[in-house]
């Protein structure tokens, strides 16, 4: 059985997207999957278990890009077609049975459940290999309780502000005194410059901006005690793997792009804005989702 899977450029929708392909992995045992994402995503499915191929999709003028993808596409006969981006190109090649996303509301698992028609949906994974989890070993303590700091986005209003994330974190170590500090981004110099305020204000923080795949970074999150970040590809990569996430929204809609995983929490800005977020609030959020860390009252 041969599935071909379209899937987002962007790095949150692509891993809010895995839910259907672990469900598609359990359900047909001998399938074997091709891949299509922009090349942000990539690393979403480096490790995904029978992966035949990923076709990356390179943007072109005019929508030129799905040629190349037709061209390679087309020659297949393919049992099952999922297109979450719901393009011309799942009617323009040959396959047993289709499934294309339609719009629709509520939170984007829901959304992309249904194309399969699951209810529940099945919440996002991710996949990871044992030099993985090594890199991750080496780079984190194993004997303090890691805080993971994502303070960057791809839009600068969806960012709270370096000083609250460095004052949560100085609330944390004073709830928690074992707690660390690790700051996460992307690559890249924007993703660094927006990182650098809240790395220069927690100098012991462990440095990981720009240092990760996305495994790695999953990997990573994995073995964190909690994790705050803004609405991003991180925060989704955080819920996936298991970590306690809150993440935080001002401008974008945690209704449908909320963290989605067994140990999440949103907080949403009561006027819009990340400003309208307070320190206070997010640390309420992080005891609510850990209860098991040994918080102590702040002198």
């Amino acid at each position: 059985m041969r599935i071909l899977f379209v899937t987002s450029n962007r790095l949150g929708d692509a891993v809010l997207s895995t839910g259907l392909l672990d469900h598609l992995l359990r359900a047909h045992p001998a399938a074997r999957f091709t891949v299509v994402c922009g090349s942000v995503a990539e690393g979403v499915f480096a490790r995904m278990p029978r992966r035949e191929r990923t076709i990356v999709l390179e943007k072109r003028r005019y929508g030129l890009h799905w040629l190349p993808l037709w061209a390679a596409t087309v020659p297949h006969w393919w049992d099952l077609v999922v297109d979450i981006r719901a393009s011309a190109l799942s009617f323009l090649v040959p396959t047993r049975r289709r499934a294309v996303r339609r719009r629709g509301g509520g939170h984007k698992t829901a959304q992309l459940g249904s194309l399969l028609g699951l209810d529940p949906p099945p919440l996002p994974v991710v996949w990871t290999d044992a030099a993985d989890e090594a890199l991750a070993a080496a780079l984190l303590p194993a004997d303090r309780r890691v805080v993971a700091l994502a303070p960057t986005a791809n839009w600068a209003p969806k960012t709270w502000p370096a000083e609250r994330f460095a004052a949560l974190f100085q609330a944390v170590r004073q709830a928690v005194p074992d707690a660390v500090p690790a700051v996460l981004g992307g690559p890249g110099a924007t993703e660094r410059a927006m990182a650098a305020p809240l790395l220069d204000a927690l100098p012991d923080a462990i440095d990981l901006v720009g240092r990760l795949t996305v495994p790695e970074a999953a990997a990573c999150l994995r073995r964190a005690a909690l994790f705050v970040g803004n609405d991003s590809g991180l925060m989704h990569v955080a819920a996936a793997s298991g970590a306690p996430t809150v993440g935080l929204f001002g401008p974008t809609d945690a209704g449908e792009y909320g963290p989605a995983g067994t140990c999440t929490a949103a907080v949403v800005s009561p006027d819009g804005t990340m400003a309208g977020i307070t320190v206070e609030a997010v640390l309420a959020a992080a005891k609510g989702l850990t209860p098991a860390l040994p918080w102590r009252d702040a002198a």
